[in-house]
């Protein structure tokens, strides 16, 4: 099969879809001018009036994209830097993650939010290196984090299929990794996660680009006798609480790595969940390995001492396998 990088999967999702649903077209900042390869091709397929450069205002674009997608359009908004989207919650929070419900479901809001390039990677500062996504679940916004290409593919094709919004994160540390994509479209459901490797002694759930650094480690634990299963959840909301729990159950044993802050993260309601629901299962307490609750400083050794790392999830392990 051939292999794609993930940004080409993505392109092929938008080109795909887009020639699938005339409804469909995408808008936000320097979307024309193709910044790093997703939307490559589509100006000149579609033409002006599907492929929209926008004034700079979130906060205007999206809700343009919400009344667009009240009036029957489905809509991509693309953010081209994570912390953008703090300026546009009035619009995301306030409207469009509530506005089905407020009308009683006479509309649909079918809104697709692609946020680029999210995480911290090599000195990008702390206006560039946000995780964001707990914000949106926060909100009830479906949201989607896929860690590979051909989850890229099959899980952008789903989120610009559903009718509500749904927030799709792409990793900064995954663009440019390649994988086998089929060529036909493909839909991942959204709420199901996925085991990347088969392990007995511990489970590390793993989000975005620390999937792949997860594998890495993973790898290098079985020279110590450690045999470690990861799991992806690719879905934060709705999450597949079942296949977590189930991994979780299947070693005992769980570490939680996440580029998201720790207080009131993603991490914080995973362990939650897994202390709800498969306490009697745990032999030992769940770790948490997640970026600290400060800002990134554009230092690189600042930068590293806060964020999660290969060697803080190693320590992590070796501590509850003992």
């Amino acid at each position: 099969m051939r292999r794609l990088r993930y940004l080409q999967a993505m392109n092929e999702a938008y080109h795909q879809e887009m020639e699938r649903d005339e409804e469909i077209f995408i808008l936000g900042e320097d979307i024309r001018g193709n910044l790093r390869g997703e939307t490559y091709g589509l100006l000149d397929r579609f033409g002006p009036n599907r492929v929209l450069d926008t004034p700079i205002s979130e906060a205007a674009f999206v809700g343009f994209g919400t009344g667009a997608a009240m009036a029957g359009m489905r809509p991509i908004v693309q953010f081209q830097i994570a912390t953008l989207i703090y300026l546009a919650f009035d619009q995301l929070v306030n409207n469009a993650a509530k506005m089905r419900l407020m009308m009683g479901g006479q509309v649909n809001i079918p809104v697709t939010y692609t946020v680029m390039a999210t995480g911290a990677r090599n000195g990008l500062a702390g206006q560039h290196a946000d995780n964001p996504y707990p914000f949106f679940l926060h909100a009830g916004i479906k949201t989607i984090c896929p860690s590979n290409a051909y989850d890229a593919k099959g899980l952008l094709i789903s989120a610009i299929r559903e009718n509500d919004p749904v927030g799709y994160f792409a990793p900064a540390g995954c663009l440019s990794q390649r994988g086998e994509v089929p060529e036909a479209p493909y839909a991942i459901p959204l709420g199901q996660g996925q085991i990347k490797r088969e392990g007995t002694d511990v489970t590390v759930i793993a989000v975005g680009q620390m999937v792949g650094e997860a594998l890495k480690v993973a790898e290098s634990m079985s020279s110590e006798g450690i045999s470690v299963q990861v799991w992806d959840p690719r879905t934060l909301l709705p999450l597949d609480k079942e296949g977590v729990c189930s991994a979780v159950a299947k070693t005992g044993r769980a570490v939680i790595y996440d580029d998201a802050n720790r207080t009131c993260g993603f991490a914080a309601e995973l362990s939650s969940l897994l202390v709800e629901r498969v306490y009697d299962e745990l032999v030992s307490p769940i770790k948490r390995v997640t970026r600290a609750d400060v800002p990134i400083a554009f230092s690189a050794p600042l930068e590293q001492a806060a964020l999660p790392s290969q060697v803080g999830l190693a320590n992590a392990i070796r501590s509850i396998c003992g």
